[in-house]
């Protein structure tokens, strides 16, 4: 039971730690707003040149660096949520979108034979009046020969729960993007996360590539059916775009600040930052394919950070990135700061506690017509008796 008078208690105690903390992210803000002066002031070849001896350095401008300022401003406002509504509508009207989430109940320890569900959520919507949406789910149970048993090895437990689901929501996007290969206008797909995989870097080298051709899968889906792709990132933590100033200045933050802090009281809503390519420094052995991604930021809401956006190269240097971004925007609207298609695969895919219960109660059931020997821990009974 939680005892407020302690936590605060507690609390003030650290109060002069979470002060320091604050004072040095201002220090660090100062200084890489420093080396953001320094970038705008460069050419794209005096970038280049730059970074040329840094194999990593975080990420590397593009072209638009010749163009385009650090942010690049969406010019564009309304006097009211509907008026913004309307011009979502406009933008999305014909142009379709997919988005694909999951969810898992990981193994209890409180049942002897361990089983665990993965289910991914999708949401399909054409945009057009005489074509309906499509809401639908798929779901997996995994085995014991499934689950195998090293769960806890490299400090990541349920990673094949957590693997299998990252897996199926790349496999409902790239099946979506087969059956919509040559369609006009091409659709846009959503995936929810990451396209570069960094928490891989601390797995087994054979569950690092488990990831990675998953990731890779779905990139080279996209680029042969000419489906865009991106990633969505709503509170990205990375710092691609802090390590490249750092290299490009001759600096070296001490503190823990992401791009997404650095950029968020430059933009209003609606703006971008330049792309970029990803070229992270991290312990991913495979991280080769950092190459096809370009990334940018986008205010996606009027007080909070920037989205992160990743995408495949080819969206780039095709030209359709900002049909992407206007795409995105209007998503943004109708979500009301988030994409409604992720949203809704979300809400699609969630399986919650009393979700976990109904299952379990069905695998008891399920058990006994099988004759299998299930036993339930005595002291996980005492616990949900008592609450």
């Amino acid at each position: 039971m939680l005892v407020p008078e302690r936590i605060l208690a507690a609390l003030q105690a650290k109060a002069t730690q979470f002060s320091t903390s604050e004072r040095a992210q201002k220090k660090d803000l100062a200084t890489l707003g420093k080396a953001l002066e320094t970038f705008e002031g460069l050419s794209l070849e005096e970038c280049h040149k730059r970074l040329e001896n840094t194999q990593r350095p975080g990420a590397r401008p593009t072209i638009e660096k010749e163009s385009h300022a650090i942010v690049v401003p969406f010019g564009q406002s309304w006097p009211h949520h509907q008026a913004a509504r309307t011009w979502a509508m406009d933008v999305l009207q014909d142009a379709p979108t997919f988005a694909a989430d999951g969810s898992q109940i990981t193994p209890s320890t409180d049942f002897s034979i361990p089983v665990a569900v993965v289910q991914v959520g999708w949401f399909e919507n054409p945009h057009q009046a005489e074509s309906d949406y499509v809401k639908d789910v798929a779901v997996e149970v995994l085995t014991p020969d499934e689950l195998g048993d090293d769960p806890e090895t490299d400090g990541f437990p349920g990673w094949s729960v957590n693997y299998r689901r990252f897996r199926l929501e790349a496999e409902a996007i790239i099946a979506y993007m087969r059956r919509k290969a040559g369609e006009k206008p091409a659709p846009l797909c959503f995936f929810d996360g990451s396209l570069i995989v960094s928490f891989a870097g601390l797995m087994q080298p054979e569950r690092q590539n488990a990831y990675v051709e998953a990731v890779e899968a779905l990139i080279d889906a996209s680029q042969e059916t000419q489906i865009p792709l991106v990633g969505y990132v709503d509170n990205s933590a990375a710092r691609d775009l802090v390590d490249m100033l750092g290299h490009l200045g001759g600096i070296t933050p001490a503190g823990r600040l992401s791009d997404a802090a650095l950029l968020a009281d430059r933009m209003a809503w609606g703006d971008r930052s330049q792309v970029f390519v990803c070229a992270r420094n991290d312990n991913l052995e495979r991280n080769e394919y950092y190459e096809r991604v370009c990334f940018a930021y986008l205010k996606t809401t009027g007080d909070g950070p920037p989205a992160r956006l990743e995408f495949p190269r080819w969206i780039f240097e095709a030209g359709l990135h900002e049909r992407l971004f206007d795409l995105v925007r209007g998503e943004c609207v109708v979500g009301t700061g988030y994409p409604y298609a992720l949203e809704t695969a979300d809400a699609l895919a969630v399986l919650g506690a009393q979700d976990r219960q109904r299952f379990y109660r069905l695998f008891q059931d399920f058990s006994r017509r099988q004759d299998l020997p299930l036993r339930y821990a005595r002291k996980a009974r005492s616990k949900r008796g008592r609450r």
